[in-house]
């Protein structure tokens, strides 16, 4: 079930947010600040898209996620700190005519199916044991006690979130329907994106 708003969205490269997780983020340029302040004013809401090209207005992709802004630092030169919580899912209509130095668009807000979406104990399991290989592989510090003890929509759409992916596999984990299709899809990034560098230990596509 969806239904249709318009959204004041904030075009990031990279900083996808998944429904249910947290985003921190830095709002220095006016055009943002105006947008918080106007977020503020009415429901605390703002849309983080990914832009598909370069340039100040660029092309956005369809589906983006609503966050609330659940924490935020004022600062006394007009910048703010907050924290995003994700909401749902849209998908954008069109883009509108707007007054505001900020995008606007017309939006379907999808429905939140995930929340009660269990994954089947093979496939958490399998989630596990490619997480644990990829974070040895990097070096990442993971308290694997504290993760064990996450829902799965927490723990799948935590790692889709941080997992150090390139933009277009973000977009493609967001886009996904479907937590048991998102965790498989992890796993393939995971293993795609495990190999290293030999010379500089880095996550590579080579």
């Amino acid at each position: 079930m969806t239904e249709t708003k318009r959204i004041s969205i904030f075009p990031l490269a990279g900083a996808l947010l998944f429904p249910g997780m947290h985003l921190p983020l830095h709002i220095f340029e006016e055009r943002y600040r105006a947008l918080i302040n106007d977020a503020m004013a009415r429901d605390r809401q703002i849309g983080m898209i990914q832009p598909k090209t370069d340039g100040d207005i660029p092309e956005l992709f369809d589906i983006g996620c609503v966050g609330k802004i659940v924490d935020i630092e004022a600062m006394d030169d007009g910048r703010f700190n907050i924290v995003l919580e994700g909401v749902s899912r849209f998908r954008m209509i069109e883009e509108l005519d707007a007054s505001t130095a900020f995008r606007q668009i017309r939006a379907e807000i999808e429905e939140n199916a995930e929340l009660d979406e269990v994954l089947a104990s093979a496939e958490r399991a399998a989630l596990e044991i490619e997480s644990r290989k990829f974070a040895d592989l990097q070096g990442y510090q993971v308290d694997w006690d504290s993760i064990g003890r996450l829902d799965d929509m927490s723990f799948v759409n935590g790692i889709a979130q941080i997992a150090p992916f390139d933009a277009a596999s973000k977009q493609a984990l967001l886009e996904i329907d479907g937590l048991s299709n998102r965790a498989e899809l992890i796993i393939q990034l995971l293993e795609f994106f495990g190999r290293q560098d030999g010379d500089e230990g880095r996550v590579t596509l080579q």
